[in-house]
């Protein structure tokens, strides 16, 4: 009678173990601004999951985040980039203070995203690019000591960078695995 007792207080600690960690898990790895990931990540052709990571790594979901170089929200968007980008979605009138709302900085990021995937025609590269620009990111693809093919990153040349992008490959399995079957 006392080994059942235990073998299910047991059972109890770990079920309750289990619980916590998965939901610490999502505390760490939050599905916040889910309306606007869905419809721009659909709108753009992107895995919602994937622009969670990029916005988890740029801002830790701090929509009023700007960097030391100033980039700005939640998928750190810089002014210039921005005015790049609203130039090609048709939105009319821009200023820099529009990259703290939400669902512009999402649309835009995602539509950036998009296009440097379409631009390199790989999501690591892509990344890179997002990260360190894709002047930078051509520079490399054509250097041998990064690239051997001239289309696929091997080497990335700033610390930084690759530190972003094993960061955001880090918090995309994360999220793959909290979120990938709702």
């Amino acid at each position: 009678m006392n080994l059942k007792k235990i073998i299910a207080f047991l059972l109890l600690v770990l079920l309750a173990f289990l619980g916590i960690q998965q939901g610490m898990k999502k505390y760490l790895y939050p599905y916040e601004y889910k309306e606007y990931v869905e419809k721009y990540s659909n709108e753009y052709n992107l895995d919602p999951l994937l622009v969670l990571s990029v916005i988890k790594t740029e801002s830790k979901f701090k929509e009023d985040s700007t960097s030391s170089k100033g980039a700005k929200g939640l998928m750190q968007i810089m002014d210039s980039t921005g005015q790049w980008i609203s130039s090609n979605v048709e939105i009319s009138y821009f200023l820099p203070h529009m990259l703290y709302n939400p669902e512009i900085n999402i649309m835009m990021g995602c539509w950036y995203l998009n296009n440097l995937i379409e631009q390199f025609g790989n999501v690591d590269t892509a990344l890179a690019a997002y990260n360190a620009g894709s002047g930078n990111v051509n520079e490399w693809l054509k250097d041998g000591e990064y690239s051997k093919d001239g289309e696929t990153l091997y080497n990335i040349p700033f610390a930084e960078t690759k530190k972003y992008v094993d960061k955001i490959k880090v918090s995309y399995k994360m999220y793959k695995y909290l979120y990938g079957e709702e």
